[in-house]
């Protein structure tokens, strides 16, 4: 029999009851909540007549639909006032610990659940949320759930599932200059498609992964849904343990002991055997830009933006016509180069204060071109404080970007805050979709450095001949 897989060790722990047929009745460990799922769901229990199973080991924050216009109170985005006060209500009817506006812990809930220190090696968690196979960073089994999910987890600290397929992406290499974790996520959904990890609990590993920090991790991790696979885990190491110890829901004294024994134990063992296995040279990986309406439409900065007629496949090669003709791009042509409207630096995959040191380094002594409109966001309120005391908000402002509250903001208008129609952004978001930063909106993925690269230069530009030159 051969050994288990990071996955297998954590989904194995966490088996509440078989349930036959391949379902299963798992424990889970923390339930994370946001402004948008939320108070519906806890609402949900109180017209059951249900109480909350565990209040103590749930979560909830604002981030939705919030505004992050800076000063921002709960009704300077009117929609959002409606749910922020729902959610009030209901973690104080439920006892559920609430991280509001302008307290630190408020924020993306992707971004304050690791930043905090409740998302640990070898917890589950969940959220109403589908990037939030983010915490898989942290070596957390964790992925999205929908709104029946959430009141059963509410009601019951369980939740039935079908175990997935394992598959291993191991990233062999060293990433070459101005190549972000973002540009090798980017690179392996174009490579292995949107669909690439569909039904599958993706592991990362190769030494690309073994020397990136926690939070390239998590950037990863969160970009496992646009692969098709709703989780996506690295194993822990000491850089793990450096990253948790010490954070205000960590363990502490003989229990952080405890933990850290359990937790050296989670890796995949070597003769664990993965139903998919692939592996990526990073040293090949340029940086990365989408070009289309799906996060696999990505070509390297310094590509073509392809041409249908070279795809075989007709299906294939009437979305790509479909998706040029929204974007309002031409076959054949340099991706780099493309004037744009926006720049937005934010959401739950690259809006942390690594993401932000990177962006700042670019456009130090920049100035952003005078075409283009561009914000920075940072993902929580603790972010947004410790960029403040390093002096990152003044690099920004002094450069021209517009520097906001914590929160959601364009990823997903769902805030009032978009892109217009027809306008171009480059965006460090995780969905390029039709719509998704507003209606007509023409939405191009990119790392941190390409997005405040673009923002300099008014158009899609190459950060490694911006950085040195």
């Amino acid at each position: 029999m051969s050994g288990e897989t990071l996955f297998d060790k954590i989904w194995n722990a966490h088996v509440v009851a078989d349930l036959g047929g391949g379902h299963v009745l798992l424990h889970i460990d923390r339930h994370l909540m946001h402004d948008l799922g939320g108070p519906a769901g806890m609402a949900g229990l109180r017209e059951r007549g249900l109480r909350l199973r565990n209040p103590e080991l749930t979560f909830a924050t604002p981030d939705h639909a919030v505004s992050t216009l800076p000063g921002r109170d709960a009704d300077t985005n009117p929609q959002g006032g409606e749910f922020l006060r729902a959610l009030r209500r209901e973690a104080a009817a439920h006892g559920v610990r609430l991280f509001d506006l302008g307290e630190p812990g408020q924020g993306i809930v992707h971004v304050v659940g690791p930043e905090q220190g409740l998302s640990l090696p070898g917890l589950t968690i969940v959220c109403g949320d589908s990037h939030t196979c983010t915490h898989g960073g942290l070596s957390a089994l964790a992925f999205g759930i929908g709104s029946s999910e959430l009141l059963h987890v509410l009601a019951t600290q369980t939740l039935i599932q079908k175990k997935p397929k394992r598959m291993r992406v191991s990233f062999d290499g060293m990433p070459g200059p101005g190549v972000a974790p973002k540009d090798l996520v980017l690179a392996m959904i174009s490579r292995l498609g949107a669909a690439g990890g569909s039904g599958h609990a993706v592991e990362y590993a190769g030494a690309a992964i073994r020397s990136m920090g926690l939070e390239g991790r998590m950037t990863l991790c969160n970009l496992s849904i646009e692969l098709g696979a709703k989780i996506g885990m690295v194993a822990p190491d000491d850089s793990t343990f450096e990253f948790v110890a010490g954070r205000r829901f960590a363990p502490t004294g003989s229990r952080w002991d405890q933990a850290l024994a359990y937790w050296r134990t989670l890796f995949s063992e070597p003769d664990a055997v993965f139903d998919r296995e692939h592996t990526i040279d990073v040293a090949s990986i340029a940086p990365q830009v989408t070009w289309g309406t799906s996060p696999e439409y990505g070509v390297a900065v310094d590509g073509l933006v392809p041409d249908p007629a070279a795809e075989a496949d007709a299906e294939r090669r009437g979305a790509m016509t479909q998706a040029l003709e929204y974007m309002g791009l031409v076959p054949g042509r340099p991706i780099a180069g493309t004037p744009i409207d926006r720049v937005f630096i934010g959401s739950c995959t690259n809006s942390r204060l690594s993401d932000l040191r990177a962006a700042a380094a670019i456009v130090r002594g920049r100035k952003v071109h005078p075409k283009v409109r561009a914000w920075v966001v940072p993902g929580s309120e603790q972010v947004r404080r410790d960029a403040e005391a390093e002096g990152l908000d003044r690099v920004f402002l002094e450069a021209g970007f517009e520097w906001r509250e914590a929160g959601c903001s364009m990823c997903v208008a769902a805030n009032g805050e978009t892109v217009a129609s027809g306008q171009r952004c480059v965006s460090t978001s995780n969905r390029n979709f039709v719509g998704r930063q507003g209606p007509g909106a023409r939405t191009h993925l990119a790392s941190p450095a390409t997005a405040a690269a673009s923002a300099i230069a008014g158009c899609i530009a190459d950060v490694r001949k911006l950085r040195w030159a």
